[in-house]
């Protein structure tokens, strides 16, 4: 039977459950509750010392600004653009982390929730809401969470997987009716991306199962395979590059092992044609990051290829993600669970792929990491490294040959300098 009764609330009824002191979850990317954080921010004069947790979030922050220093501390899994500025200022910290270990931190009590507030649809006649564009470390959220508070849109998609939640686990209801966050990183691809894109998909065999993030890099990809056949997809997310792909019968999942035939992944980001192409659409099941996220299931498909983006990396492989020196820029997310995931894979290829340079010049392959930058992917877990200038290939060569490797990519105007640096390192380089 239906829950004729749900409970709804106004926000500031829902909201009143935060104390000072408390830890409070907030559901994240394109499932960001704004309404209910602009609705906490107004509350900051009554509250002292709430952390907030989540990974990466969207939209504006206003718990993130100075002047609520005194409420609310942002202690973040994933730094978004949003909460950088109050993560690098003391106003929050990070909690370096692999994606696939989120919900433990929840579960085990490491870091045990107060309260958490979700995005979720509407109930459905039996009385159940889905978690909608992100299940990853949301579900967990909602069953440790000492209460939970849900933003009820009739513009969050109806996703299937492991997102459904019964009315009867929150215990405030809060109706809204606003469109969630659009991205579309595929209009603004560079000529740099779209080279980048052409190597990479050189790469993928047919029959492979893919990961990909999201930005240009990944749409460049996408968009260089219409004439693959029989991909599949296993991903913590995925973006608008792979309707078209569907829509060709290039991705199919029929050579899968875990959840053949169907899209697997545990967020989606990208615009409404997305969100209206997931919603109610048994193609795609929306999982746990702490399922889809594991190396003992990924490595399980056939010809894992893992495509992610980097900052920097040393002559040597050790790859730089999350920080430009002591700045903290993002997060490890799932890139260690995707790169050791995929190199287990039979036939899998691990790839990292970044620009030559920054949008300063700046060579993004040098002789030595920043100091304070956190390596994300170790030397030893690097196998294919993509720039606008090639591939290199890392896996098996000693420390001589991968400078020489990545030498070969940097751009042309860094190569001298590079080399002078290698010589000095290697003797007999």
């Amino acid at each position: 039977m239906a829950n004729k009764n749900p409970n709804y609330l106004s926000a500031e009824e829902a909201l009143s459950v935060i104390k000072s002191g408390d830890r409070v979850f907030l559901h994240g990317s394109a499932a960001t509750p704004q309404y209910l954080v602009r609705k906490l921010a107004e509350k900051a004069d009554e509250l002292r010392n709430v952390e907030i947790v989540s990974i990466s979030t969207f939209g504006d922050m206003p718990l993130a600004e100075e002047r609520y220093a005194d409420s609310f501390f942002i202690n973040s899994l994933f730094v978004s653009a949003n909460v950088r500025e109050a993560v690098n200022n003391g106003r929050g910290d990070y909690v370096p982390i692999f994606l696939s270990e989120i919900p433990h931190l929840f579960r085990s009590g490491i870091l045990p929730l107060d309260v958490a507030i979700v995005h979720v649809s509407p109930p459905d006649r039996h009385g159940f809401c889905s978690l909608g564009v992100s299940v990853d470390i949301a579900r967990e959220a909602v069953i440790s969470a000492k209460h939970v508070i849900a933003q009820v849109n009739p513009h969050m998609p109806r996703t299937h997987g492991e997102a459904l939640i019964h009315t009867r686990r929150f215990d405030a209801m809060v109706e809204v009716n606003e469109p969630l966050p659009e991205v579309d990183y595929g209009s603004k691809i560079t000529a740099t991306e779209r080279k980048i894109g052409e190597y990479i998909a050189e790469l993928v065999d047919d029959g492979a199962t893919l990961q990909m993030g999201i930005g240009g890099i990944p749409d460049a990809v996408l968009n260089n395979l219409t004439n693959h056949k029989g991909l599949g997809i296993h991903t913590e997310m995925f973006s608008n590059g792979i309707m078209p792909l569907v829509e060709k019968g290039v991705i199919t999942n029929e050579h899968k092992s875990k959840h053949p035939g169907r899209i697997a992944t545990g967020f989606i980001v990208g615009n409404r044609q997305l969100y209206d192409f997931v919603d109610d659409n048994p193609l795609v099941t929306m999982l746990r990051t702490d399922y889809v996220n594991d190396v003992s299931v990924i490595r399980t498909n056939p010809k894992v290829t893992a495509i992610n983006s980097a900052i920097e990396i040393d002559l040597t492989g050790q790859v730089v993600s999350d920080s430009i020196g002591t700045y903290q820029f993002s997060g490890i997310g799932g890139q260690m669970d995707f790169m050791r995931g995929a190199a287990l894979s039979e036939g899998g290829k691990p790839i990292l792929a970044l620009p030559s340079v920054t949008a300063k010049g700046i060579s993004r392959i040098t002789p030595f990491i920043n100091q304070g930058a956190g390596v994300v992917t170790t030397r030893a877990h690097v196998h294919y490294v993509v720039t606008e200038y090639g591939v290199a290939y890392l896996y098996g060569k000693n420390l001589r040959q991968r400078a020489r490797a990545l030498i070969n990519i940097a751009h042309p105007d860094h190569r001298d300098r590079l080399e002078e640096e290698a010589r000095k390192r290697f003797v007999s380089f």
